[in-house]
């Protein structure tokens, strides 16, 4: 059964025919939209992504959902209508079979956007950067579906590592045991969002998009080879030093066990605490990695498309001798 025929999709224009012409496409997550930045940077930086993207060569996939429906691109009067509308849900993999089916909107995680991107037949997603295990998940369990997601779905996932405020070690121990290839592009550390490196050292760096391509595709022939992590770190001009951020984390979190503050409701806290003692400049920081990711991703995608294409050609001449 093709999955593609059963759950509603709803392709724009330009990325219908993307995908028919084998042209590289990336997918982007709409939570940026509604839940990451305030209106109307919102929208600036959404558009800044998606022409990051173009500008690498490839064709940017904004993914939302509205009206029962998996938005697989939008126009620029859809990504008004997300920025600017009010309780837009955020849905992770788990929220999409209640939400398609009442019919509202929702605004989607990396872990849903990247599901969406798989049964849309797009190869790669791009993400500021991923969820992962939160600090003191040996007791609370709390772990991003983001990563569970990338244990199932075929989809080459480019971020900036994973933010500060996650348990890093853990995280890259969870990718270890579930055998997700993590690629550091043109690094040899595992970034941590807007600080370039998480200090710890990334288990495999390439810096050539062509081999980066063909680790791709050799992990997609593997049995049971899912998802792929490829991360870049963030312009130097544009990092945040990540001994700053540490301490003003160390702070919010003892703040946030005073106030209570736990689950879901933590991780938006410690951003808006970040944001608020580096005085707005982690949330300029955040947009700079949003559009350098897309940028990279982008360049990747269109490497990718080439390696296809070269290897189709290869294969027909093969086959016609």
């Amino acid at each position: 059964m093709n999955i593609s025929h059963s759950v509603p999709l709803k392709f724009s224009g330009e990325v219908k025919e993307a995908l028919e012409s084998g042209k590289p496409v990336v997918a982007l997550e709409s939570n940026v939209i509604t839940h990451g930045l305030d209106y109307p940077d919102n929208v600036t930086t959404a558009k800044n992504v998606e022409q990051a993207v173009r500008e690498s060569g490839a064709v940017p996939a904004t993914i939302g959902i509205d009206n029962g429906e998996f938005l697989i691109g939008m126009s620029d009067k859809q990504i008004e209508k997300f920025a600017t509308a009010s309780h837009v849900p955020k849905v992770t993999s788990r929220d999409i079979p209640v939400v398609l089916a009442s019919g509202g909107m929702g605004a989607t995680t990396v872990a849903s956007s990247i599901l969406a991107a798989e049964i849309a037949g797009i190869k790669f997603f791009c993400s500021a950067g991923i969820g992962g295990v939160h600090r003191g998940a040996e007791t609370s369990m709390d772990i991003s579906a983001d990563l569970t997601q990338l244990t199932r779905s075929r989809v080459a996932v480019v971020c900036a590592g994973a933010k500060n405020i996650l348990d890093i070690g853990l995280t890259l121990e969870f990718l270890e045991t579930w055998n997700v290839p993590i690629i550091s592009y043109q690094s040899d550390d595992f970034p941590a969002f807007y600080c370039r490196s998480s200090g710890f050292k990334s288990p495999q760096r390439l810096d050539d998009p062509a081999v980066i391509a063909k680790a791709i595709e050799i992990n997609w022939m593997l049995p049971g080879g899912k998802g792929i992590l490829i991360t870049t770190p963030t312009k130097p001009e544009d990092a945040i030093d990540s001994q700053k951020i540490d301490m003003i984390i160390q702070g919010a979190v003892l703040e946030a066990k005073r106030n209570n503050i736990v689950g879901n409701s933590l991780t938006k806290y410690l951003m808006r605490m970040i944001d608020r003692e580096t005085n707005g400049i982690s949330a300029k920081a955040n947009m700079a990695v949003l559009v350098n990711t897309a940028n990279v991703a982008g360049k990747l995608a269109v490497a990718h498309a080439i390696h296809k294409f070269s290897g189709e050609i290869y294969s027909g001449r093969s086959q016609a001798q």
